[in-house]
């Protein structure tokens, strides 16, 4: 189902590389909702909504270079529920957004749009502006580890259902 949320960057997102090279970036947004309530006509707080976020390949590595927590955002994408066995056997509900597009909301900043280049299918500044990411996915190993769960354990090394 397609979707478009407006809200704030919860965590600075982390870029990883699938084993095959291809770059995935995840972080969360949250977005506060605003309702009008029929007998005041008054605009009121209506909570706050967290989606996860993943983007893939150059939207990925362009999202990681340029945005960090707490930036307001417009993401566009598609969205699914999924629903998840919690700890204490209840279930849970958690909404993600695998994002088509993503921009800084520029209403709180500005923006200076710089076009990237690609070349070896890694992210390069223009020249003389700021630092290069490498030209190869650094190891699939430091995907596991300090709580990450990967992904591609599946021990094919591949996704089964990829997004491109």
């Amino acid at each position: 189902m397609p979707i478009t949320i407006v809200g704030n960057i919860t965590n600075d997102p982390e870029l990883r590389f699938t084993p095959s090279g291809a770059a995935v970036a995840n972080f969360s947004v949250a977005v506060d909702e605003r309702r009008r309530n029929a007998q005041t006509q008054e605009w009121e707080d209506a909570g706050t909504s967290y989606y996860r976020v993943e983007a893939w390949r150059s939207l990925a590595e362009n999202v990681a270079h340029s945005l960090r927590r707490g930036t307001a955002v417009v993401v566009t994408g598609e969205q699914t529920i999924e629903v998840y066995e919690r700890k204490d056997g209840g279930t849970g509900t958690s909404v993600r957004v695998r994002a088509q597009s993503v921009g800084p909301d520029l209403r709180y900043a500005t923006a200076a749009v710089t076009r990237t280049s690609r070349q070896g299918g890694g992210w390069n500044a223009p020249s003389g502006e700021g630092p290069r990411a490498p030209q190869t996915p650094p190891a699939a190993d430091h995907l596991v580890g300090a709580g990450v769960e990967d992904p591609w354990s599946a021990g094919t090394g591949r996704l089964e259902n990829p997004p491109f």
